[in-house]
C-alpha cells in the first residue's frame, strides 16, 4: 500500500474544502464556472498553490484571477476553521489551462471527424 506525504493529504482535504466554501458563498459573484484542480502544498505546510480553471463566454481568466485575490483571505479563513492545523497556509491562486486545452483539442478533433464524414 502506498503511503502519503502528510502536504499530499492536507492538500487534498483543503481541495474538497476550498471546493466546497466556493460552490456555497461565492460561485454566483462570478460570471462563468471557476473549478478547482489541484492544490500543492510546500513541504513545510506554510504555502499552498491552488490551481483552478475558469470556463466563462464573457470574461477573460484574468478576471477571475482578480477575483480569488481578492477573496483570498475570506476562503484561507473559512477553509482554515474547518483544518486541524497549526498555522493555515497561505493562499496563491494559479490558472490551470488543462481543461481549456482539453476543450481546444476535442474541437479540433471534432473538426476532423466532420471534413472526413464530408469527404
Amino acid at each position: 500500500m502506498k503511503q502519503y506525504s502528510r502536504s499530499t493529504r492536507v492538500g487534498e482535504q483543503m481541495l474538497r474544502d476550498i471546493s466546497r466554501f466556493f460552490e456555497k458563498e461565492l460561485a454566483d459573484q462570478i460570471p462563468g464556472m471557476v473549478t478547482f484542480t489541484h492544490v500543492k502544498m510546500s513541504a513545510d505546510l506554510q504555502n499552498a498553490t491552488v490551481y483552478y480553471s475558469y470556463l466563462s463566454k464573457k470574461s477573460e481568466p484574468d478576471f477571475a484571477q482578480t477575483f480569488l485575490d481578492r477573496e483570498k483571505k475570506r476562503i484561507r479563513h473559512e477553509v482554515g476553521r474547518g483544518m486541524k492545523l497549526r498555522r493555515i497556509p497561505e493562499f496563491t491562486f494559479k490558472f490551470d489551462p488543462s481543461i481549456e486545452e482539453g476543450l481546444h483539442i476535442e474541437r479540433l478533433l471534432n473538426e476532423i471527424k466532420n471534413d472526413r464524414e464530408k469527404h
